[in-house]
């Protein structure tokens, strides 16, 4: 089971926390940006053996909903052209709430888009002016109402507490009106301060009223109890899906598969992909992009890194994306199949300690799977961190 994501590394104009792959000021490259990606689509494409149909596409950001429906019709038609796109798949699409009318939402789900998830942060002015976002609420309550209208039945929202200055009782209104939308996906993220950002400045120079860990942490557990009886599940430590009248299943596929250690190819400036043993991360600045995509060379004609990964890379990585599922787990007969060894001979002292910590807990009626505890939850990087950056257990080979 393969996916795809996509990245479009533009914006109108970059967020004060953002540290990702994006550009403001750079539009007028869209056309060119779109005529590369689909070459270097059709030249990874053409240098696959395995044609293993395509289960989920995303395409992420920086600012997706920028490019115009030619654009994103040209893209699906390299897509179709050089995958086999399975019948049915999830095709999701990033998309900032300002940027987007019901004209142009129609348009998207005609084209094939079956999911959209808008970054709506919070329903506050002040927390959104310390985030330095262009959107007002106004705009998220647009772009869902239209969203709907148009048949979009799997909507996300985006949104972000320990905002400098943010108080419990403001989070909580947040997640009110979010659960209010009758959409069927919520992500919620702890703010991180990056270096190099706006926002890391403004916090040295003691502009910014910082959230404790101990507030953050009563967000978090606030969101859990919110939304459960809001009538969400939460099936990873940051994505919370709406159990529907329909019977269909709200969560995001596409993530799905990366927490379950899927293959999925990367495309764009700065994506990573992860393809057999093998993990490829692109050139981020979009001129180097364009330049290398005007004569493609290569099975990954756009990396920058091309990494083999060792079984017992896999392994620990394995283990860290699996146990972000905070209800599957990761299962110790699926890494037995996978990797041909024992998880409990492999991770013995990291899951003894966690377990006796009471951060992880078996489950099940063979007690097959491993998953965090609400504890756990909390600490989740503390747990994630165990199983990454050991030696291999001397007694096996497992350096190779």
């Amino acid at each position: 089971m393969a996916g795809i994501y996509i990245h479009i590394p533009f914006c109108r104009r970059r967020c004060g926390y953002c540290d990702f792959n994006t550009y403001a000021g750079f539009s007028h490259a869209i056309p060119a940006y779109v005529k590369a990606l689909c070459r270097e689509i059709e030249s990874v494409a053409s240098s696959q053996k395995d044609n293993s149909p395509i289960q989920t596409i995303f395409f992420g950001g920086g600012t997706p909903s920028l490019l115009n429906i030619q654009q994103f019709g040209e893209i699906f038609q390299h897509l179709h052209d050089s995958f086999d796109i399975a019948k049915g798949a999830e095709i999701s699409l990033e998309a900032n709430p300002g940027t987007v009318n019901q004209e142009y939402l129609a348009q998207l789900h005609q084209l094939g888009f079956t999911r959209i998830s808008f970054g709506m942060q919070s329903t506050h002015p002040q927390d959104l002016a310390v985030l330095d976002r262009q959107h007002q609420f106004s705009d998220v309550v647009n772009a869902v109402a239209w969203s709907q209208l148009t048949g979009f039945s799997h909507i996300n929202l985006d949104l972000i507490f320990g905002i400098p200055g943010q108080s419990l009782s403001r989070w909580q209104e947040t997640l009110h009106l979010a659960a209010g939308f009758k959409v069927d996906h919520l992500s919620l993220y702890a703010l991180t301060i990056e270096e190099g950002t706006p926002l890391a400045l403004w916090n040295k120079k003691g502009m910014l009223e910082i959230v404790d860990d101990d507030l953050s942490a009563e967000m978090y557990q606030t969101a859990t109890d919110q939304l459960r009886l809001a009538g969400f599940e939460q099936y990873e430590i940051s994505n919370w899906a709406k159990k529907r009248a329909d019977g269909l299943d709200a969560r995001c596929r596409h993530n799905l598969n990366t927490w379950r250690y899927q293959p999925y190819f990367g495309f764009g400036a700065g994506a990573h992909g992860f393809i057999g043993h093998t993990r490829t991360a692109n050139v981020e600045p979009i001129p180097v992009y364009l330049t290398r995509m005007q004569d493609p060379i290569g099975a990954w004609p756009a990396a920058e890194e091309v990494e083999e990964l060792t079984l017992w890379e896999e392994m620990q990585e394995w283990m860290m994306v699996g146990l972000r599922l905070t209800n599957e787990g990761i299962s110790q007969q699926v890494f037995l199949d996978r990797f041909g060894i024992p998880c409990e001979a492999v991770f013995a002292k990291q899951l003894n300690k966690c377990i006796h910590a009471g951060l992880l807990e078996k489950m099940g009626d063979q007690q097959d799977r491993l998953r965090l505890t609400p504890r756990g939850r909390l600490l989740g990087n503390q747990v994630f961190m165990e199983f990454v950056g050991n030696d291999p257990p001397g007694e096996l080979n497992l350096d190779q």
